[in-house]
């Protein structure tokens, strides 16, 4: 990633609400983060924090109602995409922001072949013949290592199996070479062998074409392996962001550190039990005016109770939004 560039993606300030029977579901608080050509973001923390509700969000894919954008902005080419309209945004969609959902079976059509669904984003963005689409999509398939792509094509999703099936996704979201690429555990339904390959496969295809990514799992160790940046959610926003080696090195916020400490150990003596986070999470039916992880947090004060913490400096490109001070051991300054 060259130092120094301009992001690609730029999300300032971000609000999304569900309008429900029981009131005003405050799903993503204010959200702000960045992302840079080539580079590859991680967005880990608990189901419920905001992670795909967030990435939903940008590319306005969430059903209105009861999904309410109640501000920011998301900056992509020089346009607002919460405010340029629904034909800008499916000029986007696919085109130059690829999407690949959590669950390939229900996420492909199940009544069209394989080679359909990979050649519609090709014929609808980029003008191609049906002939020229397919052959692009037997690339395609061949890319993202599917053997016998061309006879594969007249394939149904239901002929493949998962992890081949989630090899079509990507394929899908690479189709027109997008410059942003929003992958939304793309893993969590495969076995480990699979992962493995997956991953491979986006790390080549990453160097290969240079796309920015970003990456939302639970997967704390897969983040590790392949992320350059990592941002925490908890509660609709961010709780701690920085590069990934800083961060799991010298975490900053107690939900990251908490969410360490469930990692099992591969070395060493084997623990009694695994480690979990005590309590549940924040029901988000008000916007947070206090610390959305107090409840969970041993170094809670009463601060924390009164204010939503902003996200503090901590180290180089790090920032936590914290009332405590590891570095002091203790509350910091008002």
């Amino acid at each position: 990633m060259p130092d120094g560039a301009q992001p690609v993606l730029a999300v300032e300030g971000l609000q999304t609400v569900f309008r429900t029977r029981g009131g005003a579901v405050h799903a993503v608080n204010s959200v702000s983060f960045d992302l840079k050509p080539g580079e590859l973001l991680g967005v880990v923390g608990e189901s419920g924090s905001g992670k795909s509700v967030t990435m939903m969000s940008l590319l306005g894919l969430l059903p209105s109602p009861p999904a309410q954008i109640r501000g920011g902005k998301v900056m992509f080419e020089g346009r607002d995409l919460l405010s340029s309209g629904e034909e800008h945004l499916r000029s986007v969609r696919g085109a130059k922001v690829g999407f690949i959902f959590q669950d390939p079976m229900t996420s492909l059509n199940p009544v069209f072949t394989v080679g359909f669904q990979l050649a519609e984003p090709l014929r609808k963005h980029l003008g191609m013949s049906k002939a020229a689409a397919r052959r692009r999509a037997a690339e395609l398939l061949d890319l993202v290592g599917i053997p016998d792509a061309t006879r594969r094509l007249g394939d149904y999703p239901h002929q493949f199996s998962g992890g081949m099936r989630q090899r079509v996704m990507i394929a899908i979201a690479l189709a027109c070479d997008p410059k942003v690429l929003i992958a939304d555990e793309p893993t969590t339904a495969l076995d480990v062998t699979i992962q493995a390959q997956i991953l491979e496969l986006v790390k080549d295809l990453r160097q290969k074409l240079g796309m920015a990514i970003v990456w939302i799992t639970h997967d704390l160790g897969v983040i590790a392996g392949i992320a350059d940046r990592v941002m925490v959610m908890y509660g609709g926003q961010i709780v701690e962001h920085g590069p990934v080696a800083e961060l799991f090195a010298h975490p900053r916020h107690p939900y990251t550190r908490a969410l360490l400490r469930t990692v099992p150990s591969v070395r060493g003596t084997r623990e009694p039990k695994l480690n979990v986070i005590e309590g549940q999470p924040p029901i988000l039916m008000a916007e947070p005016a206090a610390c959305p992880f107090r409840g969970r947090c041993r170094h809670a004060f009463d601060r924390c109770a009164r204010e939503n913490p902003a996200r503090y400096p901590v180290g180089p490109g790090h920032d936590a939004a914290c009332f405590w001070d590891y570095d002091k051991g203790g509350p910091r300054d008002a």
